[in-house]
């Protein structure tokens, strides 16, 4: 049974779509098409479809932390669309440097419209996200927002270069995905925060449940490259393993000092792919480490201590349930 978004989460984007929209349409209109595309709103020739525009997670957050201190959502509008601009500018650069084809059940933007289209529909979006935010004229939020891109390359580069290394340690794994996608989140919150007016405590608050809320959705993420159904998650069978990713439940795996950690490691080493039996016998191999089942247990610790955050603001009943459902929803989905 898949998990859903809690339905006060899903709402958000009635509010957050027109907004969303609104900004891509300033662009010009090569990049309009491209980026309309990646979102799923019309298909490669332009023509409006019915896709999957993905979680809308990060806009969602921003705007129910601008409730959690008692604003009305729409305050926090500008921050929710700009940390989603953000997210997407993320997804097609990640898409072209992993050499992803398919996100969403469809074709990547670079495989439709070339690796230089792609690359520049990414800087289209993260300039459109600094504008979008300037329109409140608080300089402290285009701070935040800067800072968690720059915590984002960082997390990035430190993928990659984990790509060059024959083994990478749990911890500084960890960090590596605190900056790719808690940073974001963390953002998200922040902004919420403060654009609804909040104050200091509540904004750092909010901006740790993010935090720790973001940490659980990247470890779970990362179990699903390993065991999730390419039917439901939209990508490869065990998509991780195939491209020899170090995520963190594979790092885990490889510093296990198991003897199944150094048969892992044969096929890290190898400079071929893994075939398909390769593969499955990889993920095997992890599994008897134990490293599934550690990183699951993380990832509740992180939940945990994203709810623990929430004592410090005090939100109103209804916005703190729907803020423990999306706590749920991140660690029990399967997609």
């Amino acid at each position: 049974m898949t998990m859903t978004l809690p339905s006060e989460v899903s709402a958000t984007q009635l509010l957050v779509r027109p907004a969303l929209r609104e900004a891509v349409d300033t662009l010009d209109p090569t990049m309009r098409r491209i980026v309309s595309y990646h979102l799923g709103w019309t298909d490669e020739h332009g023509m409006a479809v019915e896709g999957d525009g993905g979680k809308a997670l990060r806009p969602a957050l921003a705007l129910l932390a601008a409730q959690a201190v008692r604003a009305r959502p729409e305050a926090a509008l500008a921050g929710a669309v700009a940390v989603e601009l953000v997210h997407n500018f993320s997804l097609l650069h990640d898409d072209v440097m992993d050499g992803d084809t398919e996100r969403r059940h469809r074709p990547t933007v670079w495989a439709v419209f070339g690796t230089p289209a792609a690359i520049l529909a990414g800087d289209a979006l993260l300039t459109l996200a600094v504008e979008v935010l300037e329109t409140t004229g608080d300089l402290s939020a285009g701070r935040r927002l800067t800072g968690a891109v720059r915590r984002l390359i960082e997390g990035q580069t430190a993928d990659i270069e984990f790509e060059k290394r024959a083994l990478v340690g749990v911890e500084e794994c960890l960090r590596m995905e605190d900056g790719k996608t808690a940073a974001l989140m963390e953002c998200a919150a922040e902004l919420g925060a403060l654009l609804g007016g909040g104050d200091e405590a509540s904004v750092a608050a909010l901006g740790r449940f993010g935090r720790n809320l973001g940490m659980g959705f990247q470890l779970v993420d990362d179990l699903l490259g390993i065991v999730g159904s390419p039917e439901v998650t939209g990508k490869p069978v065990l998509a991780d393993l195939r491209v020899r990713k170090k995520s963190v439940p594979i790092a885990v795996a490889l510093n296990s000092g198991t003897d199944s950690a150094l048969a892992l490691r044969e096929y890290y080493r190898r400079d071929r792919p893994p075939n398909e039996e390769e593969v499955r016998t990889m993920a095997a191999l992890v599994d008897d480490t134990g490293a599934l089942d550690w990183t699951r247990d993380r990832a509740h610790r992180y939940i945990a201590k994203a709810e623990a955050c929430l004592a410090a603001v005090d939100p109103p009943e209804d916005i703190r349930a729907t803020l423990a459902d999306l706590t749920r929803f991140v660690v029990e989905r399967d997609r």
